[in-house]
């Protein structure tokens, strides 16, 4: 690279980068960003393949564009030192803040996009890293991202963690099968709470609504020997799983 800024006998940022080092930043945000983005599309997220492409490159080039128009001319290596260098990439953030927002869901007790926000927020870390010319700085962020993304994936998915679910049975409208339900309940070690009962008209029966709570790995199926023992002796209308991600 030509023409370095220095800094304490360090490179900081190069003033007057190739069209090479520039070809190879923008291949090394494309690769990064591509990795990464891969992840989120095989799983099916909505910032998938070209978005994380797409932002992590838009980082790269502010970054690149900003170093190509740093002013040089007449200037000494001491005046480097009144420039704010953290403005663009302070302002580039910003702005994908409003992206990561968007992705992010909330219906009711249900929160997704979390984890596609914090991604987008990496790759366009990592593309300023590569336009700004941190090569090995912008590597190390994504084989650190990769390993989060997809080794910790497996790791997580083995922690225990609760998991609620709704639960709706058919019974007389007599109140008892609240008791039977919730006796049931804490033999198998699952917490119940009753929420609401539904009579069905003129008739004697009722539709009862449960919320049911029970600790298992993520990657662990439905219980269905609950909803086994549940069935013998009610009716089951519904049982739909709460999701909290």
């Amino acid at each position: 690279m030509q023409g370095q800024r220095r800094f304490e006998g360090r490179e900081i940022l190069p003033l007057q980068p190739s069209w090479q080092d520039i070809a190879i930043r923008l291949a090394l945000t494309i690769l990064a960003a591509g990795i990464i983005g891969f992840d989120r599309e095989a799983r099916g997220h909505a910032a998938g393949f070209r978005t994380t492409i797409l932002v992590g490159l838009a980082a790269s080039v502010a970054m690149i564009q900003a170093n190509l128009l740093l002013p040089i001319a007449g200037k000494t290596p001491q005046s480097f030192a009144v420039m704010d260098l953290m403005r663009l990439p302070l302002g580039i953030l910003t702005g994908v803040g409003f992206i990561g927002g968007g992705a992010i869901l909330r219906r009711g007790d249900l929160l997704t996009g979390v984890t596609t926000a914090a991604t987008l927020w990496l790759v366009t870390v990592i593309g300023l890293c590569f336009g700004g010319g941190q090569l090995i700085l912008g590597i190390a962020a994504t084989i650190l991202a990769v390993l989060t993304l997809w080794a910790l994936k497996q790791f997580d998915s083995t922690i225990l963690r609760k998991h609620r679910a709704r639960l709706v049975i058919a019974g007389p409208d007599d109140w008892r099968p609240v008791e039977s339900v919730l006796r049931t309940l804490k033999q198998l070690n699952c917490s119940g709470r009753f929420q609401a009962q539904n009579r069905h008209g003129s008739s004697a029966t009722a539709d009862y609504t449960f919320d049911l709570t029970w600790t298992q790995p993520a990657r662990a199926q439905p219980p269905l020997d609950l909803m086994q023992a549940l069935a013998r002796d009610h009716t089951i209308v519904s049982f739909s799983i709460i999701a909290d991600r």
